[in-house]
């Protein structure tokens, strides 16, 4: 592995990635986003690998990076994510373990799943934590699709645990606090104390960002194209056939606002956590992701949570030897590099 290391994050509207420099003091120095085909991909599952492998060859060359090697960041809302409590073991024995004890839970046979628990703490013969599990399918397309690149996935990481991450230094050891990601089609919620994730949700929701704007004028162009032919061709008249009204109603499924059932979910979702016994008190809530910078949400999520929130972007979470990005794109690389900052803090 060379001096720097690559988060990189496929999502259904783009391939995103952060280059951060290895050590003790990790800085971005690289970063970039290019755009997907519609279609090419959903939340860190591959459909076209040949559409994701140009894009990730525009992006690599465009934002320059140095290294091969990366780190990548899945959020699928098809990934299992729970709390479970096991017999204490080695390591290595829970490994071999774990399909056989957690069969019954999985959507699918143990053996075509990705497995990995995360341990949070121990009372007598019993360890607790977080379970994790997703297709191995959609994992081993994802890392062939690097290779046809040349691009290395040294890891893969669930991006809930870098956003935890990542937001770590912005609170004290002791406080609990929640990170929550608005992205395009999921929300990512993780509930942390000193960085270590303590409580996972994905949320799928459809947010109004520009990524999922852009996606739906390229959706809505073929038929409002159509509808032109139609209509100079002596097919009759466009309107009676349905054409344009069938454009318009693509826009507006396309992209909903989901404003009001971002926040009534949120809340729920954190009024959940509080609920449980033995869970301390939220300080405080970190939102980024380009959700957050969609006109009407965080007026909308403060209204609903009494936590204080805090919007962050990239520049507060790790310094830059690079001109620092604006906009959205400032928002989504905060969970890229916290993919990245797994790798870094080896």
């Amino acid at each position: 592995m060379g001096k720097t290391i690559v988060g990189l994050e496929v999502t259904e509207e783009s391939v995103r990635a952060a280059e951060i420099s290895l050590g003790r003091k990790p800085q971005l120095v690289a970063y970039g986003e290019v755009p997907l085909p519609p279609e090419a991909a959903r939340d860190s599952e591959v459909l076209d690998s040949g559409a994701v492998a140009v894009a990730l060859r525009q992006l690599w060359t465009g934002a320059k990076f140095r290294s091969k090697d990366a780190v990548l960041g899945v959020a699928s809302r098809r990934i299992l994510v729970r709390e479970y409590t096991t017999q204490a073991m080695r390591p290595d024995l829970l490994r071999e373990a774990l399909p056989y004890q957690v069969q019954d839970l999985l959507p699918v046979p143990a053996s075509q799943a990705v497995l990995d628990f995360f341990p949070l703490s121990q009372e007598g013969d019993q360890v607790s934590g977080l379970l994790v599990a997703a297709v191995s399918e959609n994992i081993e397309h994802i890392i062939s699709t690097l290779a046809k690149v040349k691009v290395r996935a040294q890891a893969v990481d669930l991006a809930a645990f870098g956003l935890a991450r990542v937001t770590a230094p912005l609170a004290s050891p002791d406080e609990t606090v929640a990170t929550v990601n608005i992205g395009d089609h999921t929300t990512q919620v993780v509930i942390s104390r000193g960085g270590v994730p303590l409580f996972v949700r994905l949320l799928p929701i459809d947010v109004a960002t520009a990524a999922t704007r852009r996606h739906s004028a390229e959706i809505a162009e073929p038929e409002l194209e159509l509808a032109a032919v139609a209509a100079g061709n002596g097919f009759g008249n466009a309107t009676r056939l349905g054409a344009p009204s069938r454009a318009r109603g693509s826009i507006r499924a396309a992209t909903p606002p989901g404003v009001s059932d971002l926040a009534a979910r949120l809340r729920s979702t954190l009024a959940f956590f509080g609920s449980r016994p033995n869970s301390a008190p939220l300080t405080r809530v970190f939102a980024t992701g380009a959700g957050a910078a969609v006109e009407g949400v965080m007026p909308a999520l403060t209204s609903a949570i009494d936590t204080p929130m805090k919007v962050v972007p990239v520049g507060e979470v790790i310094s830059m030897s690079t001109p620092p990005p604006a906009g959205e794109v400032a928002l989504s690389l905060v969970g890229t590099v916290g993919i990245a900052l797994g790798e870094a803090g080896k």
